[in-house]
């Protein structure tokens, strides 16, 4: 019962360290095209992200055996150790980056967990190579690709449509009926409605109004953190699965527990890494943000119900990037891109050797 409750806390302590990085990937376009501030980006991310991850229980189910170890192994390393070993070396790689700002993929790093506990466990032989390529390798490497081609097909698109929506305004109209005049009294009715700029501006009865582009740049927003906690959330509940219904709180309770914990990671330590995405990549209007968001919303919710592992750090990413690479090779800081990278390549071997040296230790209790 111990050991169940230990490796329900690491998968807690996991989604915890997934929200301090993850949360940039649906918000940081947001505070890039100064659409919102930092905070108030957190909080919108966060709610629609913890939506996504309760979604996930009856929607995303497939990846949980993807990344419980069943497919990349001959046989299960029996005992808890072993996950617990998984849960530490990810969440340790991803609290790591967190800290320093840079933008990794958990999945990336629950991958690399896995194959170094692995290792360690039953030995290289053992891990399915053909299946951790097939099944992890090949979609976190095609994806940032992916999305970087799909942005430059889809963005002359977009401006065009993005011109004649900036001509529009969501305004939310206030107007007062008069019941009885005598005595002053009526009733007040606010209704939301979608009008040229010219004419919602000057409108006495607007108490409220919101660019139209603005709109449509917080709804992708909203979609894209939904898509992430659908898609990341079924990662994390692989390593407790087992462990949780030890304890009785196994299937939908476990997935709501995973995430909140990946909702309050986001609000206490998100800004760092959506600082990172949102002002040291490149600069981007409301368009082009909501352009990316799209992008990468589409590509992480279709992966999500087909139960493809893609990374939304790479999705998101790169399509941050294409924008960029849309504006000019100059617009794009190589710096902050190249560190990007660097992470990104040193994750899977970062977080086996975390892992690894994790199992090394719990196997002796």
């Amino acid at each position: 019962m111990t050991a169940a409750l230990v490796l329900v806390a690491l998968a807690g302590s996991l989604a915890y360290a997934n929200g301090t990085n993850d949360i940039s990937k649906g918000i940081a376009t947001l505070v890039g095209s100064g659409v919102s501030s930092f905070r108030t980006a957190v909080v919108w991310g966060t709610l629609w992200t913890v939506f996504g991850g309760f979604v996930a229980a009856f929607a995303s189910q497939g990846l949980v055996a993807t990344f419980s170890g069943k497919g990349f192994l001959d046989s299960p390393v029996e005992g808890a150790a072993f996950l617990s070993a998984v849960a530490i070396g990810a969440a340790a790689w991803i609290l790591f980056a967190s800290r320093t700002g840079l933008p990794v993929s958990t999945t990336h790093a629950i991958a690399g967990a896995l194959a170094g506990a692995a290792i360690l466990a039953q030995g290289a032989s053992a891990l399915h190579w053909s299946t951790f390529g097939k099944k992890v390798a090949f979609p976190l490497a095609f994806s940032p690709i992916l999305s970087i081609v799909l942005v430059f097909a889809v963005f002359p698109l977009l401006r065009r449509a993005v011109a004649r929506v900036e001509t529009y305004c969501v305004c939310i109209e206030r107007r007062v009926t008069v019941l009885d005049g005598a005595l002053a009294m009526g009733t007040v009715a606010s209704t939301v409605v979608v009008q040229k700029d010219e004419v919602c501006a000057p409108a006495p009865a607007v108490a409220a109004r919101l660019s139209a582009v603005d709109a449509l740049h917080w709804l992708s927003s909203a979609l894209t953190s939904f898509a992430r906690g659908l898609n990341d959330t079924p990662k994390i509940v692989a390593l407790g699965i087992v462990a949780s219904a030890a304890l009785g709180i196994s299937g939908v309770p476990f997935y709501f527990l995973v995430a909140l914990a990946m909702g309050a990671g986001s609000l206490i330590a998100g800004l760092r890494v959506t600082e990172t995405l949102a002002r040291k990549v490149t600069p981007m209007t409301p368009g082009e943000g909501f352009a990316a968001n799209l992008v990468t919303t589409v590509l992480v919710g279709l992966a999500s119900l087909a139960a493809l592992p893609v990374s939304t750090t790479h999705v998101s990413s790169g399509a941050i990037i294409g924008i960029g690479l849309h504006r000019g090779p100059g617009s794009v800081r190589w710096r902050t891109v190249r560190e990007m990278l660097l992470a990104w390549l040193v994750t899977l071997p970062a977080a086996a050797l975390l892992a690894g040296m994790a199992y090394a230790l719990l196997r002796q209790f």
